[in-house]
């Protein structure tokens, strides 16, 4: 892609981010998801392969239908309360259609279905743009408008978590454990945004610097699928060694940066008195780990084809920058003992 035509689109990208920050209207909020969507519609067309312009399609047709159910429910607050502030709602209505609508563009259950049918069809630098910086703008949005529908947020998060934990149990292309993977993620922020909405935010931080460190890791490796995993020692030995821990980070095991957000947010349903909330959110992250347990046993306990190919002394020098992979690596391994300096800044 020419690089002017790219800058202009990340820009794109950044300011319909922006602009759904900044605002305090409605409109002004569902321009900003617009441009967002408009601005990602190209980078994920990019290559013209018939499974790219599939996935953006259907990409295009959720992301529309979402904006429409926002803005029918925005109109609707506005008809029934006069005032389009973001922090004014009211009506229990528009609230729910509202929640309901951004947990569609965010791919939150039972809204899910194409999360990893699109991220299936991307490539993985794009991939990454979809499951991070594209989750920012609904997010934000959700938390200013979530003290209002604490049921359906608790129905949508644990749905979320255990849809993430079952979908990806049977999967063997990366891309979609991936997106299941961030539909369970998501459910954990959701569960405890009313409640602590900091907590939501070191979560999605945290989130963030996890699948960062993963899809680097799998883009370095030129891997989509699990059998593929098995020759990557071969090609990075140390990231190898590297990634199972990684994996296990995602899936929340102490003493390993994952744990941190998980463990939080299940004492915080336990303040709450949502027993039977946490309970099943712990179970539903049983079956997560089960799969990424399943991506490290191929990584590193199964034996790739021994090969002319795969026994070669020699290996291309890296074309790629190892430095984002190194420092996301580092954050996503070791930033546990962080724990209480995090939580006290996010509570200033």
């Amino acid at each position: 892609m020419n690089p002017y035509i790219l800058a202009t689109l990340l820009f794109g990208l950044g300011l319909g981010t922006t602009i759904t920050f900044a605002s305090s209207h409605w409109l002004l909020a569902w321009m900003g998801l617009e441009m967002n969507t408009l601005a990602i519609i190209p980078l994920m067309a990019q290559h013209h392969h018939p499974r790219a312009v599939e996935a953006t399609t259907k990409y295009f047709l959720t992301q529309a239908t979402g904006a429409a159910m926002l803005l029918f429910a925005s109109t609707t607050n506005a008809w029934m309360t006069g005032q389009w502030d973001i922090q004014q709602m009211s009506h229990p209505l528009p609230i729910t259609l509202i929640t309901l609508a951004l947990a569609l563009k965010v791919g939150l259950a039972p809204v899910h279905a194409w999360l990893p049918e699109v991220l299936q069809g991307l490539d993985l630098t794009t991939g990454l743009i979809l499951s991070t910086w594209q989750k920012l703008a609904p997010f934000a949005l959700l938390m200013q408008i979530q003290p209002l529908n604490s049921t359906l947020l608790i129905a949508l998060g644990l749905a979320s978590t255990l849809v993430g934990g079952w979908g990806g149990l049977n999967q063997t292309q990366l891309r979609k454990i991936l997106a299941y993977s961030s539909i369970a993620h998501l459910g954990w922020m959701v569960l405890v945004m009313q409640f602590s909405p900091s907590l939501t935010l070191l979560t999605l931080i945290t989130y963030f610097v996890m699948t960062f460190s993963t899809f680097l890791v799998f883009k370095l490796n030129n891997s989509t699928t699990v059998n593929g995993l098995a020759t990557s020692w071969a090609k990075a030995p140390a990231l190898t060694a590297l990634a199972p821990l990684i994996l296990l980070s995602l899936g929340g095991l102490p003493p390993l940066t994952g744990f941190m957000p998980k463990w939080l947010i299940l004492q915080e349903l336990a303040k709450q008195d949502l027993a039977f909330t946490a309970t099943m959110a712990a179970l539903a992250a049983l079956l997560s780990l089960y799969f990424y347990l399943r991506l490290s046993y191929a990584m590193t306990l199964t034996m790739s084809p021994n090969n002319a190919t795969g026994t070669t002394p020699w290996r291309f020098s890296c074309s790629q920058l190892t430095l984002p992979v190194a420092i996301s690596t580092a954050a996503t391994l070791l930033l546990l003992p962080l724990t209480p300096a995090a939580v006290a800044l996010l509570t200033i």
